[in-house]
């Protein structure tokens, strides 16, 4: 991939990839820098899960920001491969590539992925959650330590967080991608269908009330999604392994399924600006998360 040079003038446009070790901040990176929440976070290891893409416009610039699962040094299972697999070749597709940190300190993981980036294309570090550093000046000597060691294109300190340093990832970003028209209409945000959306605020919400009690391999599929003037009827499935899985996300008389619907549908008409039905109900599948083939009949790349 040829990249143009940062001085070349004309209205740009490329694509960003977030990537970086799980419970960075990409997901949450990715809402500040569109103004809008499109990737769901929660403190689960790799709750992003498919790569979404954030669409920001600007006057001289489209940027079209990939976020991506989690990169995990510890592989383990068909989904963690193809997960893993799906945060390298977003990386490898961009023609920017934002490098996501935790500013406390570097890791293995974060060598191991380091090590595995293009070097085809412009990388930037970005060090994340600098708003949780009080020594700033251990934060400049590991910004020192890795620009030496890796010649990282920029490094930025950030907080996503709270959007301090958010505009210079913008500009730095923007002034590297190649010359070229928009691909998106200019009040576009995302590729992904509503659809798609409301599927991942329902299973944030699940993760999010559930935490470790419910087994990883879980997700929610939307059987039905009808649009009525201003009301979306939504049915969907949450998909479980085994009946005891089914009974923690029902939970005592319905009460647990019936809370997170409330939190779910608060949180879609947020998204959508209308009002929402939702209905779910939990289906028992055994061994979907299973196979490579499996997870791509169920929408895994």
């Amino acid at each position: 991939m040829i990249v143009s040079e940062p001085d070349e003038p004309g209205f740009r446009c490329g694509t960003v990839a977030i990537v970086g070790r799980p419970n960075v901040g990409k997901s949450t990176l990715l809402n500040r820098l569109i103004g809008q929440k499109l990737s769901i976070t929660s403190d689960r290891p790799q709750t992003t899960r498919h790569r979404i893409v954030g669409v920001l416009t600007r006057p001289d610039a489209q940027l079209l920001f990939l976020d991506s699962p989690g990169f995990q040094n510890r592989v383990g299972g068909p989904l963690n491969r193809v997960l893993n697999r799906t945060a390298l070749q977003v990386a490898e597709d961009a023609d920017v590539v934002l490098f996501v940190v935790d500013a406390s300190g570097w890791t293995t993981a974060d060598e191991q992925l380091a090590q595995r980036l293009p070097r085809s294309r412009p990388v930037l570090l970005v060090l994340n959650k600098i708003d949780r550093v009080a020594d700033k000046g251990r934060l400049m000597s590991l910004a020192q330590r890795l620009h030496q060691a890796y010649g990282f294109d920029e490094i930025i300190p950030v907080s996503a967080r709270t959007g301090r340093q958010i505009d210079q990832i913008v500009s730095e970003c923007a002034r590297r991608l190649p010359v070229g028209p928009a691909q998106y209409e200019e009040d576009a945000l995302t590729d992904r269908s509503e659809r798609f959306l409301a599927a991942e605020m329902i299973r944030e919400k699940l993760f999010r009330q559930l935490g470790d009690e419910l087994p990883y391999q879980s997700t929610v599929e939307i059987e039905r999604f009808e649009v009525v003037r201003d009301l979306r009827r939504i049915y969907a499935a949450i998909l479980v392994q085994r009946d005891p899985q089914k009974a923690i996300v029902v939970g005592q008389g319905g009460e647990r399924i019936r809370q997170l619907s409330i939190e779910a549908r608060h949180e879609l008409e947020r998204l959508f600006g209308s009002r929402v039905y939702l209905e779910l109900f939990v289906k028992v599948e055994s061994g979907w998360a299973d196979s490579e083939a499996s997870l791509r009949a169920h929408g895994y790349e």
